[in-house]
């Protein structure tokens, strides 16, 4: 007995390790994946990791919980997160931020209760933490902002800055995670010290943002927009395109003046800049570059006659067929003063400096705003904006009113340093993203936005697909998210009085004109026909998208998978498709429009870039026939594969349905079948 005892301690010990072998490669692994962003496949690993871990050990048991937490968080796994983050917690993981991200997943989630809860637990640890706070007080449905005169808070912000001059910062990118300025610091370009200022030439220097959100030191970056002579003032198209920058070329024979430069942005880099004429005046400068939101109009600054003294800030409109002529600004923006630094809010508020209004001294930032007429009005941003030395050239991050300005406040030599701002305000804003059904961002895409107060605006997308737009309370909106080769997709929205910021959230999904469109959601009774209540939702999304594209024809789709007689399951297949298109005909679609076809097994999924994302073991482009599913070893795979096969689709046969009167002859409306996909 004793002899069999330590037998079967032996093998215990054994199996433990082994247990505990094969949980540390996962681990590991995972750390691999996590190291390159692949969050998917990491949480996998993690997850088997923390599987295989002992209860006892509840050290390893909470590390790999977080580590599975943080994956799922950044893949959108809220639910997943949620249960990772409570296992980090109750194994007693020593990091408090598991408890600010478990309430931050909660918010996600909508348990604004338990958020609130969490969010003051993790307050007990750091009191002041602003990102607890502000959830909180989301939570708790507390006002963000009062409704008083704004209040800016400032702060120079030391990683921008050099012991040189730091000046005119722009934001730049889809996430406002890159800032552009000029600078003379030792890294600018060539050697010889301005006769002028006294430092080098300015250059453009470029910061971006590391995973965690903070700014990193500027760098020089690779372009010929640098050069020897001295670069600053930039401005970027709204498309993101095209640069606009002033050079300021010097020559000791004779007197050279500020010039705009473009340059067109070519993959990842800026190319070669060419001159931009706006007039044949070449006795005057052109700085300062700003372009409208709309794309419309150049802003800059000049000492060209005509003005009303000193540099005055003028523009010219951007046609399709170059620029048009020029116009100044006139009162009550241009003074007898300088008028310089103009830019813009997406909002379309004009933002500028100047010596030639009241105000503090130096420079100072004044905000000018058109009303219905288009007449301007201008106001002194006030203290703290503007000091008593020069306020001038701002950057505003998005809609919202923060950003960075440039002062040369407190610095004895009077050189420039870059500072941030903020203004708590009350503001409505919508964002929305359009991407490919079951795919990608769709950055090609155009999204319609009207208003019953009058408001029509295109809207372009950025490169993540993704679109930002303030709107205003008690007004009815209407979205139409557009991509060629896509359906559309009709969103609402109706804005009611707030007295606090509110973002609202929309997602423009877009079906494909040319391929298969799955319909997620769609259930039947176990071998039969009949659909389940379940199923409901899912339909009358596919009603809604009829509706909203009138012109189209489609075929619905049923598929099987593999098991089962092929007789029978092309069958069932059919009357499965048939069930769905009596759906849409009860649900008001024209009877003509839709074409019901039952496939059976003989239209095995093909593997798409996202199916390969969310199942590591496929490929793109796999076929998902019988043979391949059967030389898959894991039947749980397996199964996965014979899921992605049972599926209802649809595709756009025809796009000119009701176009043609009953006395046009109308084209051919026999549907023809697909191609093997």
């Amino acid at each position: 007995m004793k002899r069999r005892a330590l037998i079967f301690l032996y093998l215990s010990a054994l199996l433990l390790g082994l247990s505990s072998c094969g949980a540390d490669q996962n681990i590991k692994k995972g750390d691999a994946h996590f190291a390159i962003g692949e969050y998917y496949a990491a949480a996998t690993e993690y997850k088997k990791g923390y599987s295989r871990t002992s209860i006892k050990d509840k050290e390893k048991r909470g590390e790999r919980a977080w580590k599975m937490a943080e994956c799922y968080r950044r893949i959108n796994f809220t639910a997943k997160a949620i249960g990772s983050y409570q296992n980090a917690i109750r194994y007693g993981y020593a990091d408090s931020m598991a408890v600010l991200r478990l309430a931050q997943m909660q918010h996600r989630n909508a348990d604004y209760k338990n958020a609130a809860k969490s969010y003051e637990h993790f307050l007990d640890f750091i009191p002041n933490d602003e990102r607890a706070k502000r959830g909180l007080q989301s939570c708790v449905q507390a006002p963000l902002w009062k409704k008083k005169e704004t209040l800016y808070t400032v702060k120079k912000e030391p990683i921008l800055n050099s012991r040189r001059t730091d000046f005119c910062p722009v934001l730049y990118g889809d996430e406002w995670d890159q800032l552009y300025l000029s600078s003379t610091r030792p890294q600018a370009a060539g050697n010889e010290m301005s006769d002028i200022t006294g430092m080098k030439a300015g250059d453009l220097f470029l910061a971006k943002k590391d995973e965690k959100g903070k700014w990193q030191q500027p760098e020089a970056f690779e372009s010929e927009v640098n050069s020897e002579y001295d670069e600053g003032a930039c401005c970027f198209s709204p498309d993101g395109k095209t640069m606009y920058f002033t050079r300021c070329a010097h020559d000791p024979s004779y007197p050279r003046y500020a010039q705009i430069y473009t340059s067109q942005r070519s993959d990842a880099s800026w190319g070669k800049p060419t001159l931009l004429q706006i007039s044949k005046d070449t006795l005057s400068s052109y700085a300062h570059p700003a372009v409208s939101p709309d794309g419309r109009w150049l802003y800059f600054t000049s000492d060209m006659p005509g003005g009303l003294g000193g540099l005055d800030i003028w523009r010219i409109a951007i046609t399709e067929g170059g620029l048009g002529g020029v116009e100044n600004l006139g009162e009550p923006i241009n003074s007898e003063g300088d008028e310089m630094f103009p830019v813009f809010r997406p909002n379309g508020d004009l933002y500028f400096s100047s010596d030639g209004h009241v105000g503090m001294g130096g420079l100072d930032l004044f905000c000018a705003k058109q009303d219905s007429d288009e007449v301007w009005t201008v106001e002194n941003l006030k203290v703290p904006m503007n000091s008593s030395g020069d306020d001038f050239g701002m950057t505003f991050e998005g809609l919202h009113n923060r950003g960075f300005f440039s002062s040369n406040r407190g610095d004895a030599r009077g050189w420039d340093h870059i500072f941030s701002f903020e203004c708590p305000e009350v503001i409505q804003i919508v964002k929305g993203w359009v991407y490919e059904k079951d795919g990608y961002e769709l950055p090609q895409a155009l999204v319609y936005m009207v208003g019953n107060d009058g408001t029509n605006l295109k809207l372009s997308v950025r490169g993540d697909g993704s679109f930002e737009q303030e709107i205003k309370p008690n007004v009815d909106y209407l979205f139409l998210g557009t991509c060629k080769g896509y359906l559309n997709h009709k969103e609402e929205l109706r804005i009611d009085t707030s007295s606090v910021s509110r973002e609202f959230v929309l997602q423009f999904p877009l079906g494909s004109i040319t391929a298969p469109v799955l319909v997620r959601n769609v259930f039947y009774e176990f071998d039969s026909a009949e659909l389940t209540p379940n199923s409901t939702q899912a339909l009358d999304s596919l009603v809604d998208l009829l509706n909203e594209n009138p012109n189209i024809t489609i075929e619905l789709a049923s598929h099987c998978d593999y098991r089962g007689p092929d007789e029978y399951n092309e069958r069932l297949s059919q009357r499965r498709a048939e069930s769905v298109v009596n759906y849409l005909i009860e649900h008001g679609i024209a009877e003509d429009r839709l074409t019901p076809v039952g496939y059976g097994e003989s239209r095995p999924k093909i593997v798409t870039r996202k199916i390969a994302e969310q199942n590591p073991f496929l490929q793109e482009g796999d076929t998902l026939t019988e043979s391949f599913i059967l030389k898959i070893e894991d039947e749980t795979r397996q199964e996965v594969c014979n899921a992605l096969n049972r599926r209802t689709e649809f595709r756009v046969l025809r796009t000119t349905y009701g176009l043609f009167d009953q006395t046009t002859p109308q084209p051919e409306a026999t549907p023809q079948k697909p191609e093997d996909e």
